[in-house]
This record gives structure tokens, C-alpha cells and sequence, in this order.
């Protein structure tokens, strides 16, 4: 069974809550960046229109990059105080 497609409107929601900022790309592109990743991510598409398998997969990745960073940020905090 295949799920539907986000559409892009929700994928730029995702990001927005995350913590993403963006900038204006040519036509209906989008630029998003956040502080804690050394890359930036590219969305086209008017906000209406169904995301592509791989804008849901980058924004997916993106997103786990994050949370990968933030559990690297909180263990050395949790050491320093056991010891």
C-alpha cells in the first residue's frame, strides 16, 4: 500500500518547527538552513503541490542529522556530571 505524498506546505511546516530558517530561491525554490548543520536544504514547489519522494527523504535526513546532533550534544553534559 503506498501512502499519499505530503505536500510541500507540510514539509516547510516540519522544518519551520525544527527550527529551520529559509531564504527566497529562484521561482519556487526555498533555501533552508539550520545553525547546528554544516548543510543547507533546497525545496521546490509551490506550497499546494506534492513533494517529490526525495524532498520527503532529504527533509527526513535533515531532520535526523539534527536529532543525531543534539543526542552527541547531550553526552558529554550527562559524563561530566557522573564522575
Amino acid at each position: 500500500m503506498t501512502t499519499l505524498p505530503k505536500k510541500i506546505r507540510e514539509l516547510k511546516a516540519t522544518l519551520l518547527k525544527s527550527g529551520f530558517t529559509y531564504r527566497s530561491g529562484k521561482g519556487s525554490h526555498t533555501v533552508w538552513s539550520h545553525p547546528e548543520l554544516s548543510y543547507s536544504l533546497t525545496l521546490s514547489g509551490k506550497d499546494g503541490a506534492d513533494a517529490d519522494r526525495y524532498q520527503e527523504k532529504d527533509v527526513k535526513k535533515a531532520l535526523k542529522d539534527l536529532e543525531n546532533l543534539k543526542q552527541l550534544d547531550d553526552e558529554p553534559e550527562n559524563k561530566g556530571e557522573e564522575e
